[in-house]
């Protein structure tokens, strides 16, 4: 399998990373605003002690976070297989999917042992059901709650642009009435629609700079009406579509800068990671920005950096009903952190 060349790093360069790091306790194009006046005075802070893990239990990369109705954050990582270079191949033994008491921290579940490859994407829709994205295998399945697999799409271990396959998918979206969107990825560059039967209703995107064009969409969200947001990570962009994948517009400043997870608040508020540049040497960016429907910077917090409440490398992202924030780390950090007002 052909990978990107921007994910084209060799093992000894990041061999150097892991050595050097340790870590601590037709359409009109619309730019992002300047942040509001009280934009930076952020009532966020980081939940010292949060999760409470298992003696002796260490995250991999975390590549994916989701909330469900029950008070549960569900928590998608790599364990002892992390992604350096290429995608690997080898299906992971170790469980790579955590049920955790959203409040405490405290693990109550261990799931998805022998299942995935590469852990990428995850989310949780209205049924409480989980979506899962794997670059490794191609595939984004539908598990029930215990993490067993209901559907999946997409052909294992075999990458493609046609309509039966996926070539490294990234996300998953659900809207209200089942219907789902795929980000399909890192290899295809474009976003596929889903009836809530599974059946394809259509794609749209590809690679490109142009708006509607994608260089890698990482993340992808629904807002309240239906709207599609996609975090274009490449071109340090967010654009939106409407329900059937019309370009509506999109949003590009140094405020926002580069969003690699973007998440919809129940109250349509829009929350992104900005995780910044990854080459040559890891991200200057570790910032949570919280926007308005317009693309407004509202809000932002955190900084790049391994210890409490900072961000290394944020890849994954999740948002409450009351506000709480939680993100996922996918490089060194390797960990989850909550933020509350």
């Amino acid at each position: 399998m052909t990978v990107p060349t921007r994910f084209g790093r060799t093992r000894l360069l990041w061999a150097l990373f892991w050595a050097l790091a340790t870590p601590c306790a037709g359409c009109s194009q619309k730019k992002v605003h300047a942040a509001a006046p009280d934009a930076g005075a952020s009532a966020y802070h980081v939940s010292a002690g949060w999760p409470a893990l298992p003696e002796g239990f260490v995250l991999g990369q975390v590549a994916g976070v989701a909330l469900d109705s029950h008070g549960h954050l569900f928590v998608f990582h790599r364990a002892n297989h992390p992604w350096i270079d290429a995608p690997g191949t080898t299906v992971i033994e170790a469980p790579t999917l955590l049920r955790l008491d959203a409040t405490t921290g405290e693990v109550q579940a261990r799931l998805g042992s022998g299942r995935f490859v590469v852990p990428h994407g995850l989310r949780a829709d209205r049924s409480d059901h989980l979506w899962v994205t794997d670059v490794g295998t191609h595939e984004v399945l539908e598990l029930d709650h215990e993490g067993q697999v209901l559907r999946g799409f997409g052909v294992a271990g075999q990458p493609g642009d046609d309509g039966a396959h996926f070539n490294m998918p990234t996300d998953v979206a659900v809207a209200a009435d089942g219907g789902f969107y795929v980000s399909d990825g890192y290899g295809n560059a474009r976003v596929v629609r889903y009836a809530p039967d599974g059946s394809r209703l259509g794609e749209f995107g590809g690679h490109g700079t142009s708006p509607g064009q994608f260089d890698i969409p990482h993340s992808i969200a629904l807002d309240p009406a239906g709207r599609v947001y996609v975090a274009d990570r490449g071109n340090a962009r967010i654009q939106r579509f409407n329900a059937s994948g019309g370009f509506i517009d999109l949003w590009q400043s140094d405020e926002l800068g580069r969003p690699w997870a973007l998440a919809i608040a129940p109250d349509g508020g829009v929350f992104v990671v900005d995780g910044g540049d990854q080459n040559p040497l890891p991200p200057d960016r570790g910032r949570i920005l919280r926007l308005d429907g317009d693309g407004h910077v509202l809000e932002k917090w955190s900084s790049f950096g391994n210890y409490a409440g900072q961000i290394y490398w944020g890849h994954a992202l999740a948002v409450g009903g009351d506000g709480t924030v939680f993100v996922g780390d996918v490089r060194f950090g390797m960990r989850v952190q909550k933020f509350t007002r």
